[in-house]
């Protein structure tokens, strides 16, 4: 059953969004350098195999993600929906603080959080010029857990008029708070959320109050960051949650699900892809992939068959929390 590229109608915008969406953090060199052949290939593979929906933002590779992104999609035919985030500023400078996350990234571009007004107008327009595509679908206020009056007061008002002038089609946020998501939610009006690691085989607190929330309030969510930055893709001394060392105990419990999954024939990679659309308020699943064999990799996990009542035996199980009635 190919899953990945079914398109869900996004509820208060006339956007499609295809089921499986790619994250380009990884292609612009995600603690790994990657060279430019890899990420073209790797975009051309995603538009290749249907999936439509592609996320960016200007942190990732200090510039980098966009300018490779842009590089292929301004160049085809084929229709696609493309989301970017503002909040950031890239500043140059002499010499930028070292970052270990983007071994690839200017040496000479600093990221600087920036809600002003005018910092999400030229964050916005600094994305259109690097990307060089004819449009930008959806804007995400990014990280804003430290700039939530901010967001709410100046970010937002800059990205209504956008839409209202037709600049751009939808408004969200992109965050890994449920909490800082939810006040953001009663504030202002957005049209989606892309929430990271928040429901995932790990950590299922988005669906206690978020999830049923933006339910209520007609958001779209996609969900990022289910393979908890590593751990759920590979539970294993080394391995990485929440972009940090996994803890002993984080590693234990991926390993405990995964033995739980294996015994019903079912692989932990496919299990982690697909929880996210157990959930009714869930559009899309967000996965960043290096290169093509990754992608092809996570779209054969994503489109196989799982039993429909694998997710109450986990509960069961006590491997994870109960959906809420």
């Amino acid at each position: 059953m190919e899953r990945h590229n079914q398109k869900i109608r996004m509820k208060r915008v006339p956007l499609d969004l295809t089921r499986l969406s790619l994250g380009t953090a990884p292609l612009a060199g995600l603690f790994q350098s990657v060279e430019n052949n890899e990420s073209d290939h790797l975009i051309k593979t995603a538009l290749a195999q249907g999936i439509n929906y592609f996320d960016t933002a200007p942190l990732y590779g200090h510039g980098l993600s966009e300018e490779r992104l842009g590089r292929v999609l301004s160049t085809v035919d084929e229709s696609f929906v493309l989301e970017t985030k503002v909040g950031r500023t890239l500043n140059r400078v002499e010499k930028a603080d070292p970052v270990p996350w983007f071994p690839d990234a200017d040496p000479h571009i600093q990221p600087v959080f920036d809600y002003s007004s005018e910092g999400i107008k030229r964050s916005f327009n600094e994305s259109l010029e690097r990307l060089g595509v004819g449009h930008i679908d959806i804007a995400l206020m990014h990280d804003a857990e430290n700039h939530v009056p901010e967001a709410i007061n100046n970010a937002y008002p800059v990205l209504e008029d956008f839409k209202r002038q037709g600049i751009i089609k939808a408004i969200g946020i992109g965050i890994n708070f449920c909490d800082v998501a939810i006040e953001i939610m009663k504030n202002v009006d957005l049209d989606i959320a892309l929430i990271a690691g928040r429901y995932t085989l790990l950590d299922q607190s988005a669906q206690r109050k978020l999830l049923p929330y933006a339910i209520e309030r007609k958001v779209d969510i996609t969900i990022g960051g289910v393979f908890n930055s590593g751990v759920l893709a590979d539970p294993k001394p080394g391995a990485t949650f929440e972009y940090l060392p996994a803890s002993d105990e984080i590693i234990n419990r991926a390993q405990e699900i995964g033995a739980f999954l294996k015994k019903r024939g079912i692989s932990l990679t496919s299990a982690a892809l697909q929880f996210p659309l157990r959930h009714s308020a869930v559009t899309s699943v967000l996965t960043g992939s290096r290169n093509s064999s990754e992608l092809l990799a996570n779209i054969s996990d994503f489109d196989v068959e799982l039993p429909p009542d694998i997710w109450s035996e986990l509960e069961d199980a006590g491997l994870i929390e109960r959906m809420p009635q």
